[in-house]
């Protein structure tokens, strides 16, 4: 994982693909999601950035990535521990894999509430609902609980809710 500018972040995506070695560099990626967005009276989808400021690397020799992401010194901050990148845990890996799938794009969901309870009936947040923190219905979003150890601890979701008793 690696932290640049926010605003930057498809840039430094392009420029990591471009730059840095297939023996270094398996993927890189950045995590999105869809959301509803209402302007000029009418809602439409919208594709927004999950981490912002976060680019995602995939690499099976992180000694030959971390020498070749020296190149980008004072561009990006790449998060350490002990002197190595830290890498993304496997149960956060298994987290996201299993929401984004290899898209690694989250899209919408709809769902319920009954009595108090939500229930997803389609899309990724399904099975999900128990690690749902907080509804927006307003704004069509929900907070979902992730590994602590992710940039933000939650993240956000599209979610409609298009029945509630």
């Amino acid at each position: 994982m690696i932290q640049c500018q926010k605003q930057n972040e498809w840039k430094i995506l392009n420029s990591c693909r471009q730059n840095i070695s297939r023996t270094a560099l398996k993927d890189a990626f950045i995590f999105t999601y869809d959301r509803m967005h209402k302007f000029h009276g009418e809602w439409h989808l919208e594709k927004r950035l999950m981490f912002p400021t976060y680019v995602f690397l995939e690499s099976d020799h992180a000694d030959a990535l971390v020498e070749e992401l020296k190149q980008y010194e004072g561009i990006v901050d790449l998060l350490r521990a002990s002197g190595k990148m830290i890498p993304v845990q496997k149960n956060e890996e298994m987290f996201l894999s299993d929401l984004c799938g290899k898209s690694h794009h989250l899209g919408m969901s709809k769902g319920v509430i009954r009595d108090g309870i939500t229930q997803i009936m389609e899309g990724p947040l399904q099975g999900l609902e128990e690690r749902i923190c907080r509804i927006d219905r307003h704004k069509r979003l929900a907070k979902v609980e992730a590994p602590k150890s992710l940039p933000q601890g939650s993240i956000l979701a599209g979610l409609e809710i298009v029945e509630k008793s």
